[in-house]
């Protein structure tokens, strides 16, 4: 079965279960999915529901795809986890989501994770606005594109970066802006490795995103990216590195965190 067909089950599947047409797509990350829990008039599937969705196996991931029509009328699909490609080694799964948002309508894509923080001025609990990335996963984001496919040179929208940054402000929520640099995982990076990183201009690190946000740009959809910032990297603090203290960090700043997120679904909505 080609990827487009399996894409289309998925949308069938889907369509039969809701009538919702979403345009605005997020994908959260690790301890960062209870957001969805709070939209309204939700529809839930499981991602284990859904013909050929891939399934995450990492704690604070919970696989869950999450329908709203918000008051304004905008429409919103919430991806609470998602798969990293040191689960399947597939590209294609990584970014199957995207291209499933992608067939149900989705044109505006906020894409969220988990990060280390290579930058000095960074600290845990912070939230830091993705202004461009590093894939340095030696992965190709869409290779079964058709080609030749046109891609723009900014792969996060700065007028989108602008807006959020400027309601941010008003909102009184501090938010950095960086860039984040995407690795394969699963392991954590050795003191040498996020030095490199610092070096060709990493502000955090993490295991994900960068596919699926190159990806979505490529298809034409408007991306942002926000990193929370859950630990420092090593060789910058001095704690060994847990996936609990990730899900611990995120979880206290998920206030903010609802905040921004809720305010830029009323931006997209006017």
């Amino acid at each position: 079965m080609s990827d487009q067909q399996l894409i289309a089950e998925s949308v069938c599947f889907i369509r039969g279960k809701t009538g919702q047409i979403p345009t605005v797509g997020l994908i959260l990350g690790s301890g960062l999915g209870d957001f969805a829990d709070n939209l309204p008039r939700p529809i839930t599937l499981t991602a284990a529901s859904i013909p050929n969705y891939p399934a995450s196996t990492v704690e604070g991931h919970r696989g869950r795809l999450v329908f709203s029509t918000l008051d304004s009328g905008l429409t919103v699909v919430a991806f609470q986890g998602r798969v990293h490609f040191y689960e399947s080694r597939e590209v294609g799964t990584v970014t199957y989501p995207v291209r499933l948002a992608h067939a149900l309508g989705v044109r505006t894509l906020v894409i969220t994770n988990a990060a280390g923080g290579i930058n000095r001025e960074f600290s845990p609990g912070d939230l830091m606005l993705i202004s461009d990335q590093l894939n340095l996963t030696s992965e190709i984001a869409h290779p079964t594109l058709p080609h030749p496919v046109r891609i723009s040179a900014d792969v996060y929208d700065p007028q989108l970066r602008s807006m959020l940054a400027e309601m941010a402000s008003s909102m009184g929520i501090p938010l950095h802006s960086g860039v984040y640099a995407g690795v394969k995982g699963p392991s954590y990076e050795t003191a040498a490795e996020v030095e490199m990183i610092r070096r060709v201009g990493g502000d955090v690190v993490g295991m994900s995103t960068v596919l699926e946000a190159r990806l979505a740009a490529a298809l034409g959809m408007r991306v942002m990216g926000i990193s929370c910032i859950t630990n420092e990297a090593t060789g910058i603090g001095g704690t060994k590195l847990n996936h609990e203290e990730v899900t611990e960090v995120a979880n206290r700043v998920r206030h903010d965190f609802a905040q921004l997120l809720n305010g830029l679904l009323i931006m997209l909505a006017r």
